[in-house]
């Protein structure tokens, strides 16, 4: 009990805890202190009783992947007859609908098309911010930055810098999973490692990108390589050049095993309860201290433990997503529409703020407030 309780006055004191000592707390604080204590740090770095959210669609730009990760359905070998690259046509017909919800931004992501390179894609954002300016482009991931850079044979920098300029407004941190190497060899061997992962987003930090991190967990990980990944998002936000943002916000989320190659070979299933949950986001703002946003991922764990987590360290609620084809392969079913994602933040206590993805406020567009969104097309980042 002593050394949990000097444990936890050192987090609420915003100092980096060891590996070895986040695993001591998680192993060993009680759920109800865990949250007492993060809920204590968000109010230092984020005051107030606002909880934000955001509308914006999650396209994909291909299914096509060589990566083979075990974990997703979503993907089609090259050739597949249900393979696809999504057409300029198609985005239009996608944004329009997205504006006309309200959003603002496409999070778009894809695999690693073998025959996807620096100029497909530099070609793809020009022409989608020439038809629409104000889009903002969440865009690719470390692992696809990362294919773009072995098929190109240049630099992270170089190619984080041609898609600046070519339109990238922000880099998602797809493609985390669980940063250890022998976790990433077991699930995903075909995506870059783990500390490349790293290098792609420093490298984002250097030309001026914000970013976001994420943590896939529960399944074949170990609680230390969990507390090991947090620390290493930890050390590249202490390494950003000064004046950048860095990583603007951390999201874990369960591992959705319906019907993964993971589940069927690995055995490994998502045992993850609600309480495990909320553990790990309370872990994550302790964890955490330079990364100013947390986000509950409502998606996969469902709105009454999304709630939670708001009195847990958590101050951010995610999207609508008026696409999701990734987790959703997996069996994540939740859903939400805007009124309903506001609703259920203020039924947890706290006053909902639209955001945009540098969790800059915006104003709630007119038609949201007078209606619903349509459910049968809503359904994070």
């Amino acid at each position: 009990m002593e050394r949990t309780d000097e444990l936890l006055q050192r987090a609420l004191r915003l100092e980096f805890l060891s590996i070895e000592e986040g695993v001591y707390l998680f192993e060993n604080a009680s759920t109800t202190a865990l949250m007492a204590v993060a809920n204590n740090i968000r109010q230092q770095k984020v005051p107030g009783d606002t909880v934000t959210w955001i509308i914006d669609r999650n396209s994909n730009t291909t299914n096509v992947c060589i990566a083979n990760c075990k974990f997703c359905n979503f993907y089609r070998r090259p050739g597949h007859e249900e393979s696809y690259i999504t057409t300029i046509e198609q985005y239009k017909e996608k944004i329009e609908e997205t504006f006309a919800f309200g959003g603002e931004q496409l999070l778009l992501q894809g695999g690693h098309h073998p025959d996807l390179g620096l100029d497909y894609y530099c070609q793809l954002f020009s022409e989608l911010k020439a038809l629409y300016p104000n889009l903002k482009l969440h865009a690719l991931g470390p692992p696809e930055i990362a294919h773009v850079a072995k098929l190109e044979k240049k630099s992270h920098l170089e190619v984080l810098q041609a898609l600046k300029d070519a339109g990238l407004d922000s880099l998602p941190g797809a493609g985390a999973e669980i940063l250890n190497d022998r976790v990433r060899r077991l699930i995903s061997k075909g995506k870059c490692g783990g500390q490349e992962w790293l290098d792609v987003m420093h490298a984002a930090h250097k030309v001026g990108l914000t970013t976001s991190a994420t943590m896939m967990f529960g399944h074949i990980e170990t609680n230390y390589e969990r507390m090991e990944h947090l620390v290493m998002l930890r050390d590249v936000q202490a390494k950003k050049p000064e004046g950048t943002k860095g990583f603007l916000a951390f999201i874990p989320w369960p591992f959705m095993d319906e019907g993964t190659i993971l589940k069927k070979i690995k055995r490994a299933r998502n045992t993850c309860s609600g309480d495990e949950y909320i553990r790990m986001i309370a872990m994550s703002r302790i964890m955490l201290p330079n990364i100013t946003n947390i986000q509950a991922s409502w998606l996969t764990v469902g709105k009454q433990v999304a709630q939670v987590c708001l009195h847990s360290g958590a101050n951010d609620f995610g999207s609508i997503m008026i696409e999701e084809n990734v987790v959703s392969a997996a069996g994540a079913a939740f859903r939400f529409t805007a009124d309903g994602i506001q609703q259920a933040i203020k039924d947890a206590g706290f006053q909902p703020r639209l955001r945009n993805q540098e969790y800059e406020f915006r104003v709630l567009p007119e038609h949201i407030k007078q209606q619903e969104l349509d459910s049968k097309t809503l359904i994070v980042d």
